[in-house]
């Protein structure tokens, strides 16, 4: 028997508790890990709240990402006592996530945990910070550099947002971040953003070509934001999209890729194939390690994550939450 968020939805509703699981019911899979460290991001957060349909089977254990030591294994790759992370692949959605103290997953997902990590630091990162670097590093392939001009950051006291200013600061960009909440200008700086904007400069819709601002940006929002984000951008400037905050729709104009030869990039976390996953983790271990991390992340315990998925999508979380599921 082992404790997991467990979801379910029947004649009694949609509903999300801390409750006893039997480990007969867990998944296939062809490795076993005993979970130390979860995270709840926002799909956690409409995962456990019901507000979004992402979950697709019942019951389920949500959590798409998990850090912790493999107990059993039939796969080549792993070995009991090896630490692994997952980012990903459906669990949560699907498959039964990391949210409970044990998981049981298919190994081609895991990856091995970088050394330079503990499994709290790495979840600490969790998607979020993975998917900052995937951005990052889509900007650096398109040719995006510091001295280009200054790179945009929407959403950024979220997850992404925070470790996209974090990295971006870090590797010699000036960022400004875009926010709802103006008055964490001071965390958003600390991390090392120039300067910070409110996020209604962006958030309603504007003109299909709008003065020229940005070389390149993160965007977490979609919908309005994303297409005035594009509007805005310097010739020749990118801009890596990895979120729908805001919206899955983009009402905007072709105008900033025909007439400013725009490129908007496309950044998807969840079916990386395994070399992306682990140049981003190696890149993280290089980029990201130190003291950064707990000016980023709150502890939450197993128990109390019900409700701080709640806290999540009300806003009222910055940065992020770290589930610390292994007792």
């Amino acid at each position: 028997m082992f404790k997991a968020v467990l979801i379910q939805k029947d004649e009694q509703g949609y509903r999300a508790e801390t409750a006893t699981v039997d480990e007969s019911q867990l998944p296939e899979g062809d490795v076993t890990v005993k979970v130390e460290y979860s995270t709840l991001n926002y799909k956690d957060g409409l995962a456990i709240t019901g507000k979004a349909p992402v979950v697709r089977s019942f019951p389920m254990v949500p959590g798409i990402d998990f850090a912790g030591t493999v107990l059993e294994s039939s796969n080549t790759s792993f070995k009991p006592g090896d630490k692994v992370v997952l980012n990903g692949w459906g669990v949560g959605e699907t498959h039964w996530g990391g949210l409970g103290e044990i998981a049981r997953v298919k190994g081609e997902w895991l990856i091995h945990l970088p050394e330079a990590f503990s499994c709290r630091e790495a979840m600490s990162i969790g998607t979020a910070g993975y998917t900052a670097m995937l951005c990052v590093m889509a900007l650096e392939r398109h040719g995006v550099k510091p001295e280009d001009g200054e790179v945009l950051v929407t959403g950024a006291n979220g997850g992404v947002g925070s470790f996209a200013v974090a990295l971006l600061s870090k590797l010699g960009y000036r960022v400004i971040a875009s926010t709802g909440r103006t008055s964490e200008a001071a965390y958003l700086k600390a991390l090392g953003a120039a300067d910070v904007i409110d996020r209604v400069e962006l958030s309603s819709p504007g003109k299909p070509l709008q003065r020229e601002k940005w070389a390149a940006a993160i965007d977490s929002v979609g919908s309005h934001t994303l297409a005035n984000v594009c509007a805005s951008m310097r010739y020749g400037g990118a801009v890596a999209a990895c979120g729908m905050a805001q919206g899955l729709d983009l009402p905007g104009s072709v105008a900033p890729f025909i007439l400013r030869n725009v490129a908007l990039l496309g950044v998807d976390s969840v079916m990386r194939p395994q070399p992306a996953r682990k140049a981003a983790w190696d890149r993280l271990a290089r980029d990201l390690k130190g003291p950064l991390l707990e000016e980023i992340v709150k502890e939450v315990s197993l128990e109390q994550a019900v409700s701080a998925a709640k806290d999540l999508l009300e806003g009222k979380v910055r940065g992020r939450l770290v589930v610390k599921v292994a007792e």
